[in-house]
């Protein structure tokens, strides 16, 4: 029996539209099929995660188990792998790669956002914090909003944390400093950088800058008559065998940002944005609590190596340091005001 040609076309026609609709409705939105069975993941992404800390460092632990975390929870489809020590570009070479759209995040020092925004400078110059939480509060500013939006939108950066502390710089020297007046004539070592020079400046030191390995012959000669630093640089480096005065001035806050290309973060999936954010904050969170836990252990240490702790006059310190805000043209006008607007509220809610 012959069938009609025409006839035989429309059946394939409509066999072929039912195939079809049944296939459209074997998936989902979730990503499975109709049978539970799970679709393709993402193609897998790799991305460098850059920093300047070397193993050992509190940061680089928090880091590498931000990165097994990430890498564990995106089953597969994210690859994240940790360079320490500064082995790949990290500062402004670092950020360089962040706005040319690289595969990359990095973990440095915000000044290096500030070569970009100079506003971030200011809003880590001195005396500006006495706690985390002052300088944690900061950082959830309008003021501070308003320049992640901005770096983000003008360079393509974005700021995924600015909230990676490792720790308060404080004076190491030979007589205690409670006061602006205290450090008339002393020779302090700072690294080579012009907000460290003018900030010792207007603490009426006399800033000297050398390389840090170089300091301890440099106290025992009385080239210099101490240094500035963390209270686990003081330990580590055994300064304590020759000042014994640590006056907690807290002048400037060791902090890294978390930077991420924005090229890049756009072509993550929701999903993986989450992950990526979420360990993150948990391992800002590890960083900062293993760190006040250091802190404390370091300066147990330092007091049975007969070093005195000496608290400051830290509004003293701060009018002294005004001027040190009036030396950076790039910086918007106002700004120095308007942070301690901003900073007078958060400490009136602490």
């Amino acid at each position: 029996m012959k069938m009609n040609l025409k006839k035989f076309g429309s059946m394939l026609a409509l066999f072929a539209l039912t195939t079809a609709l049944l296939a459209g409705c074997g998936s989902n939105e979730s990503g499975s099929t109709s049978d539970g069975s799970e679709a393709p993941a993402p193609e897998k992404k790799e991305i460098t995660v850059s920093t300047k800390f070397v193993d050992d460092e509190q940061t680089a632990i928090s880091l590498n188990k931000v990165v097994n975390a990430i890498n564990e929870r995106s089953n597969g489809s994210l690859e994240l792998k940790l360079f320490t020590s500064g082995v790949l570009p990290i500062g402004k070479d670092g950020m360089e790669q962040i706005v040319s759209g690289s595969d990359w995040i990095l973990v440095d020092g915000v000044n290096f956002l500030g070569d970009y925004v100079p506003d971030y400078n200011a809003i880590t110059g001195p005396f500006l914090y006495s706690t985390f939480d002052e300088y944690f509060g900061m950082t959830k500013t309008p003021l501070v909003q308003e320049l992640n939006q901005k770096i983000e939108e003008e360079h393509g950066v974005k700021v995924l944390s600015l909230d990676w502390v490792f720790g308060f710089r404080s004076m190491m020297t030979n007589k205690p400093i409670t006061h602006p007046d205290d450090m008339k004539g002393l020779n302090i070592r700072v690294p080579t950088s012009q907000l460290y020079t003018y900030t010792i400046e207007a603490m009426g030191g006399n800033p000297v800058s050398m390389p840090y390995p170089d300091t301890y012959a440099a106290i025992q000669q009385g080239v210099i008559d101490g240094v500035e630093g963390s209270i686990m640089t003081y330990y580590g480096t055994q300064q304590y065998e020759n000042v014994k005065e640590y006056s907690l001035t807290n002048h400037l806050l060791g902090v890294s940002a978390v930077v991420i290309s924005d090229k890049l973060w756009d072509e993550l999936t929701e999903e993986q944005q989450t992950i990526i954010s979420e360990e993150f904050e948990k391992g800002m969170q590890d960083n900062l609590d293993e760190t006040v836990k250091a802190e404390a252990e370091f300066a147990e240490l330092l007091k049975a190596e007969g070093v005195n702790f000496h608290e400051v006059d830290a509004e003293a310190f701060l009018k002294a340091a005004e001027p040190v805000y009036t030396k950076f043209p790039q910086w918007t006008p106002g700004i120095y005001e308007r942070i301690l607007e901003e900073l007078e509220k958060i400490k009136a809610e602490l």
